[in-house]
């Protein structure tokens, strides 16, 4: 992977020097004028400035794969650097006015005034070029970082290290960015996430496939970009499995009908995982399924779901169902069903479900004219796998996930905000993502749910490695 050369560190440095010695020194010009008798020097400062102010760092070489992408990250990148400037050199411009008020007061209180508030001018330009540039391009910014250096912005000393918590943020979102498109552009041409059969995205309960807010994040445009052809399920955000299942069986012969791919690749999340399973194993989608990857599914159930059903009093519970199938349906769906989706998620429930499926295959695998006369069940040749992770901290999920990690964990352990450990695992191959550090991988996390550029952890990363692991099978 190509990162920033030496050379480029060096000059951002130096550029990042000058900024702040040449904003300093406009800062602190009404008494270096005083002291000099002369200001022919602001001729010169002045344009500086203004170049300053227009490009404050060395520009970054962004890959052209995304016109949009690409000037967001400029705009974010412009906005770190004028941050950068403005914090050293209002650093320096306060460290100054000290020692000016020393020297200068109470004699020469004018000028200090006057000096202090020409320090203040510059210095709130350059500040608000950064803090905008950041504030409307920033991905990684959230709500809370934003609001924290607003309520913040006006504690001094504590506004510092609100700032620098900004920087550092904003500043690592550029390099893990153009990391990544100078990765995809090396590995252009190789096509790693290209495999035999389209790869078909099957979201979890309470969500819907729409354009406006994609359910998997920046996870597909990451796939494609690398070779990958992806479909998604399109079917209810809340339904019973069985139901969401026959959907999703209908979804699949019309993908293979449309492109003559004969197979799909499933990946699916949460209880998309049961209800792709159900299609595979109590209808007739098996044939056209080449493999299933499950992503944090509740192959054993929620025992917390199970509990808030036995608590709630069925007339709250027919309530929220109400009001839940009623915005459903304004969203798209044609039949929600809010309690089926909940019920099937429950421990007792997801046992009786996986008897079934067991059953069924069990039938056709004893079956001889099912399809095949040497009695060979198509259910044999998909490649199952499963993947699950664990969030450590109740406090680094977002809403509500922060507020259900501890009651998952009381009832059935570690989970993910949602679902635990022990019912992630199924089929031959299982992958259990380990905490990063003390923050751990949500539930969200493994679908990008919140775009968040997680330390340690790379999720677009993961799915190339994953989509490739399915093509070096020959899938």
């Amino acid at each position: 992977m190509r990162r920033t050369s030496p050379l480029s560190r060096v000059l951002e440095i130096i550029l990042l020097t000058f900024g702040t010695l040449i904003v300093t020194v406009l800062a602190s010009s009404v008494v270096l004028a005083r002291l000099t008798g002369t200001v022919w020097w602001l001729a010169l400062l002045i344009p500086a400035f203004i170049a300053i102010n227009i490009v404050p760092g060395l520009p970054r070489h962004f890959p052209k794969r995304s016109r949009t992408r690409n000037a967001r990250l400029s705009v974010t990148h412009h906005g770190v650097e004028a941050l950068r400037i403005f914090l050293w050199s209002s650093l320096l411009g306060a460290a100054l006015h000290i020692y000016l008020a020393v020297t200068l007061l109470p004699e020469q209180w004018t000028t200090w005034a006057a000096s202090l508030a020409a320090c203040v001018a510059v210095e709130f330009v350059v500040f608000l070029n950064g803090i905008v540039s950041v504030y409307v391009s920033s991905t990684q910014l959230g709500v809370r970082q934003r609001v924290i250096g607003i309520l913040l912005g006006w504690i001094p000393l504590v506004n510092v290290g609100a700032l620098i918590w900004i920087i550092r943020t904003t500043a690592r979102e550029v390099t893990t960015e153009q990391n990544k498109l100078l990765l995809d552009e090396q590995r252009r041409d190789l096509k790693v996430c290209n495999t035999r059969y389209p790869l078909l995205l099957v979201h979890g309960v309470f969500f819907r496939d729409t354009p406006l807010l994609n359910y998997w994040g920046r996870i597909p445009d990451e796939l494609i970009a690398n070779g990958a052809e992806v479909y998604y399920g399109n079917h209810e955000s809340a339904s019973s499995v069985q139901d969401a299942a026959r959907e999703l069986n209908e979804r699949i012969k019309d993908i293979v009908a449309t492109t003559g791919c004969s197979k799909v690749n499933v990946i699916a999340h949460s209880k998309g995982g049961l209800d792709v399973r159900w299609a595979a194993s109590c209808l007739d989608a098996a044939p056209l399924i080449a493999s299933i990857t499950t992503i944090n599914t509740p192959h054993r159930g929620c025992g917390f779901a199970e509990y808030l059903l036995e608590k709630i009093p069925v007339s709250q519970q027919e309530s929220l169902a109400s009001a839940y199938n009623a915005a459903a349906l304004h969203a798209g769906d044609a039949h929600p069903d809010f309690l089926a989706a909940v019920h099937d998620l429950t421990t007792s429930r997801c046992e009786e479900l996986t008897q079934r499926m067991d059953s069924e295959e069990a039938l056709r695998r004893n079956d001889g004219n099912n399809g095949n006369n040497d009695g060979h069940i198509p259910y044999d040749d998909i490649f199952c796998q499963s993947v699950g992770s664990k969030l450590v901290r109740a406090a680094s999920g977002k809403f509500p996930l922060n507020f259900t990690h501890p009651l998952v964990k009381w009832f059935d352990g570690p989970n993910d905000g949602l679902v635990s450990e022990t019912s992630f695992s199924w089929g031959e191959n299982y992958t259990f993502l380990t905490p990063t550090k003390h923050r751990g991988i949500s539930h969200a996390d493994m679908i990008d749910l919140d775009r968040e550029n997680i330390p340690g952890f790379d999720v677009r990363e993961f799915y190339v490695r994953l989509v490739s692991g399915l093509r070096e099978r020959g899938l």
